[in-house]
């Protein structure tokens, strides 16, 4: 979405405050919201609870007439926040995760093939990088996964510009470290 669409959305929600209007954001914007948070927790139904919350937690914020710079940044923000929380809660009922791989009976023996395949070097991939400290993390997540450009990361993680290039310089060379390994 670009930034002209984006501000007709915002000014459309603060001044009818229409469900109809928030809707379209949440067709536009469930999806990366989803899988930034799924990325994060590995678990569908977590990752599920907390888009939803994610969702309810921004039509609030919106209906308070604070300030909104960016839609989408206040929604990873929000995100970001609520992963935060649910890491806590969890840390104080100390459970831990694992991932499950679910592969569908119904497809060929060459598909099942191809995506248990993928599934490994995804999961080669993410066992790197909870191997990288958060902040690297979530800076590739943002850039590769969500694909964000940099100026919108720094505006997610509250940083300037050149810090946000830095960090994703660095986590992106301790990425390669690690894999190299």
């Amino acid at each position: 979405m670009n930034k002209q669409n984006e501000k007709l959305i915002l000014f459309r929600l603060k001044t009818k405050k229409d469900p109809e209007t928030y809707g379209q954001v949440y067709d536009l914007y469930v999806e990366r919201i989803f899988r930034f948070i799924y990325f994060k927790v590995s678990s569908k139904e977590d990752a599920q609870d907390i888009t939803s919350e994610v969702f309810l937690k921004a039509w609030n914020y919106i209906n308070e007439d604070k300030e909104i710079k960016s839609l989408s940044g206040l929604l990873y923000r929000i995100s970001r926040n609520l992963v935060i929380d649910f890491y806590r809660a969890k840390a104080k009922q100390n459970e831990y995760f694992s991932n499950n791989i679910e592969i569908e009976s119904e497809k060929s023996n060459e598909d099942v093939a191809d995506d248990v395949h993928k599934r490994i070097e995804v999961q080669k991939i993410i066992v790197n990088l909870n191997k990288l400290k958060q902040e690297y993390k979530e800076v590739i997540t943002l850039r590769f996964i969500d694909g964000f450009r940099l100026t919108e990361i720094a505006e997610i993680l509250g940083k300037g510009q050149v810090a946000t290039r830095v960090l994703l310089h660095r986590a992106l060379n301790k990425l390669k470290e690690i894999s190299e390994k």
